[in-house]
């Protein structure tokens, strides 16, 4: 019976790498199906809180996916002139940061401390701090060149969500325990989405806010950026932050700089820890563990894009895993056991 189970243990893993090694190959097409299905359930949410208010399901869903629509090819006008304009004062901007360095340099040498200055500005190139955000808005470029793909999808997966219950009923009409698990599932992962994107869009609509509020340029891409990084935990609101302080930072304002640093942290640290654990859940937590590894398997496996795609994959592997008995030993893994009672 060991040896039986192990074989079977060898089946699964290699089963799982080709897989992975499957989707690695199809990633553009995989990309754009994982989109459309998240976002897909992201709106069913809006779509029937409109239908708890009676309103008609076709106009609902017209509504809904129309506004999604716009909303995207607005953010995608204002984002796109904000790059370009951000990119063509990036020589501007290095020379200011050069010359904060020179200034530092001076009044550290003023204490007895020698550095070579030449070097750090030879080292210094700030196109290499601002490249994840330029690689960022490639990756937006490539969901745009995307879109009308997507949206067929989307609207798609939303004309058949009721049928495809119906289908399920019949599927499971003599197994009605697998089709609550089912319903578990599809439960918890609408919840899921719907919080982590309310959670994320308030993050960007904060820290838009604060920066519109101090002055700094463009604030609305910073914002988004910040929304979207939201998406990817630790290290994403790290990242997120990097380019707005820099400006603040060649502007020549410690003093606004340092409460940048400290509002960013407040915002994502308050929201992180404290609002989503609230809406979501404790159940609803991963390892740290989990996360860092998920981030590296799918940036790997879709390039930056699955770096956000990352964590609501996971999240749906471990609900799945979470709505079978069978499975939940799985699910208990790949959780924050701290958040267990």
């Amino acid at each position: 019976m060991e040896s039986t189970s192990v074989k079977n243990y060898f089946f699964y893993f290699a089963s799982l790498v080709l897989i992975v090694a499957g989707i690695k190959a199809a990633a553009e097409i995989v990309i754009i199906l994982f989109l459309a299905i998240f976002i897909a359930s992201i709106i069913s949410t809006f779509i029937n809180f409109l239908e708890q208010k009676h309103i008609p399901k076709i106009i609902a869903y017209l509504f809904v996916l129309g506004g999604f629509v716009l909303l995207t090819i607005l953010l995608g006008y204002v984002l796109n002139i904000s790059l370009k304009d951000f990119i063509s004062n990036l020589p501007q901007y290095e020379k200011q940061l050069q010359a904060l360095v020179v200034k530092g340099v001076s009044f550290a040498e003023t204490y007895g401390y020698e550095i070579d200055k030449n070097t750090i500005l030879d080292a210094l190139n700030l196109n290499s701090f601002f490249g994840i955000t330029t690689n960022l808005i490639g990756s937006i470029g490539t969901f745009l060149s995307k879109f009308l793909l997507i949206i067929i999808g989307i609207a798609f997966i939303l004309a058949e969500a009721k049928s495809f219950e119906k289908k399920l009923k019949v599927i499971f009409d003599k197994d009605r325990k697998k089709l609550e698990h089912f319903k578990l599932f599809s439960s918890n992962i609408q919840k899921y989405f719907s919080v982590k994107t309310a959670t994320s869009f308030f993050t960007g609509f904060l820290v838009t806010i604060v920066l519109m509020y101090f002055d700094i340029e463009y604030p609305i891409l910073w914002g988004v950026i910040a929304m979207l990084f939201n998406f990817v935990p630790v290290v994403g609101s790290i990242i997120a932050a990097i380019p707005a302080i820099l400006l603040s930072l060649v502007s020549g304002d410690l003093n606004t700089t340092l409460v940048l640093i400290v509002l960013y942290v407040c915002i994502n640290v308050g929201i992180s820890n404290i609002i989503e654990p609230k809406f979501m859940g404790k159940e609803l937590g991963l390892s740290p563990m989990v996360i860092f590894f998920s981030l590296i398997l799918w940036g790997w496996v879709l390039g930056l894009v699955g770096m956000f795609l990352a964590v609501p994959i996971t999240m749906t592997l471990k609900i799945a895993f979470d709505s079978d008995k069978s499975t939940k030993w799985l699910s208990i893994l790949m959780s924050n056991i701290g958040n267990r009672k």
